[in-house]
């Protein structure tokens, strides 16, 4: 279903697989075609060292503010269509292993002001306020950006470790 008030979405964009860099180029480019959307900033794209399962090449993690009048369950699903276009795959158990390479993985990191936890969609993501990679792209977006429930990303990114993951290029998307 489309056709909500327009909201203020952020979605968190990485890959660690074939050209990582281009495919969150790429990701940020298919995100400002969508319909009802139009991507207002992008930050820019960061190198991080992989979670969980370290053995693996460093990602590159970005993220996006997103006007959109799509609603929350038909931007996931927009968003997992652009990831199985890359040729993400998320079958298996868990889809794989758990944090394990990947070409390209978008998640709704923030809609608007609202919450979800339902079958598939939760968000503010779970794990927002643990992850550099994800924080610090959304602090180029807007540090004072609130987390429901959580806090600023300001003072969440104060909380975490920002060592592995730096600063690599601009998007230059916009």
């Amino acid at each position: 279903m489309s056709g909500v008030d327009e909201v203020v979405a952020y979605i968190g964009i990485g890959s660690n697989l074939d050209d990582p860099e281009r495919q969150v180029r790429s990701a940020i480019e298919a995100l400002g075609a969508l319909s009802e959307s139009r991507v207002t900033r992008a930050s820019r794209l960061y190198r991080a060292l992989p979670w969980g399962m370290t053995e693996q090449p460093a990602f590159v993690n970005a993220a996006v503010a997103l006007r959109t009048r799509l609603s929350a369950r038909t931007l996931l699903d927009t968003l997992l269509a652009i990831e199985r276009a890359r040729g993400r795959r998320r079958d298996g158990p868990r889809w794989g292993p758990r944090w394990g390479p990947r070409v390209l993985d978008l998640d709704i990191l923030l809609y608007g002001e609202s919450s979800f936890d339902e079958e598939g969609l939760h968000i503010p993501h779970p794990r927002i306020a643990e992850r550099a990679f994800v924080l610090m792209p959304l602090a180029d977006l807007d540090s004072d950006l609130v987390v429901p429930g959580r806090g600023r990303v300001r003072e969440l990114l104060s909380n975490v470790d920002t060592a592995d993951c730096t600063p690599i290029a601009e998007s230059g998307a916009l």
